[in-house]
């Protein structure tokens, strides 16, 4: 009897781990589908341009990915949202890497995860399409924000010539010089009110200042044909 208590707890010893260990269980989730891709650019790295693809719900699940551009080259693409199956884990890996070796959408299917691998394609063609619009909005910004002036055509009046000189930024109206102007009180008291109108009303259709009804309209021809000229 006496040797019959140590088997006993080492028994029960032996049983403990066992009451103890817990079997992890697999997790995943699905995110709301995203109605546009999203984009972000990274502080760290100039030209890094990470999207975030619209979700593509097919029958088997949501398809999402997170690409990332280092300017029009995809350096990493991250699976956020994918079916949980185990053909799609099994081509989830080759589809990334036919991705990064083509830089494009264009890649082959995975035999035994079609529907995946379209939907794959159609979210990576997302992707590649929204880093092209951001990368064409980022080329043009600085040839738009570039100043250009242009000279106004030189209107005769009765009152003397009246010419202007127009800076544009971009589209914008950002400064009036007068070229020439009448000698003439009126004139020099309306200018100031035609520039200021023009600033603010960003075209030729102003209001004429009373009492410089003459050099009014010759500004207002003279800025309408810098206008035209900018194109």
């Amino acid at each position: 009897m006496k040797r019959a208590i140590p088997v006993v707890v080492l028994s029960i010893a032996g049983l403990v781990p066992v009451w103890l260990y817990q079997p992890s269980a697999g997790s995943s989730s699905v995110q709301a589908t995203t109605p546009a891709p999203t984009s972000t650019s990274s502080s760290g790295t100039s030209g890094t341009h990470v999207v975030t693809t619209p979700t593509v719900d097919t029958e088997k699940g949501p398809v999402q990915l997170q690409v990332t551009f280092d300017g029009t080259k995809i350096t990493a693409v991250k699976m956020l949202q994918q079916p949980d199956h185990p053909q799609t884990e099994a081509a989830v890996p080759k589809l990334v890497a036919e991705t990064l070796q083509a830089q494009s959408a264009d890649i082959d299917t995975v035999s035994g995860a079609t529907i995946t691998s379209d939907a794959y394609k159609k979210s990576l063609q997302a992707a590649i399409d929204d880093n092209a619009k951001t990368a064409a909005k980022a080329s043009a910004s600085p040839a738009q924000e570039a100043a250009k002036t242009v000279d106004g055509t030189a209107v005769d009046t009765e009152k003397g010539t009246v010419q202007v000189q127009v800076t544009f930024s971009g589209d914008k109206i950002s400064a009036v010089k007068m070229l020439q102007q009448p000698n003439h009180p009126q004139t020099t008291a309306a200018v100031p009110k035609l520039v200021a109108e023009t600033l603010q009303a960003q075209s030729a259709d102003i209001d004429t200042v009373s009492g410089a009804t003459i050099t009014s309209e010759g500004y207002k021809e003279s800025l309408q044909a810098a206008i035209d000229a900018k194109g």
